[in-house]
């Protein structure tokens, strides 16, 4: 059974997307942006370490945490930024470290926006070990 992941806020509600879905032992993250509470995109460099942390927190709204992230997609407007998100994976991730894409893309959601990062992750008691 499918079971609706959400987070408040929810910037995506509009978009009628939800933040992630569960199935079973298995969470589906969708992109996270490096828009802070009140739903705004943080400017510059700060929105890498912003869309981690909603990462983070759409993943302990699903049952999970980002020790149990198997897989990641991050999506960058330009791959000139690639060494940062090496840093925050270092930051945000411990080994082993989780299977990644990474992937430039002309443009996201919003014009500002310039990192996203969808993730695949166990949930429910089948953590992986670290």
């Amino acid at each position: 059974m499918l079971q609706r992941i959400t987070t408040i806020p929810d910037p995506y509600e509009p978009f009628l997307l939800s933040q992630g879905i569960r199935l079973g032992d298995l969470l589906f993250i969708s992109g996270q942006a490096g828009y802070d509470v009140d739903g705004q995109i943080v400017q510059g460099t700060a929105q890498g370490e912003q869309a981690f942390a909603n990462l983070r927190r759409a993943l302990v709204a699903g049952g999970s945490s980002l020790a149990d992230v198997v897989k990641v997609t991050i999506f960058l407007t330009d791959m000139g930024d690639f060494s940062k998100v090496v840093d925050l994976r270092r930051k945000f991730f411990t080994p082993p470290y989780p299977a990644d894409s990474i992937v430039e893309v002309k443009g996201l959601y919003l014009p500002d926006v310039m990192i996203e990062i969808e993730a695949i992750a166990a949930a429910g008691g089948n953590r992986r070990s670290v």
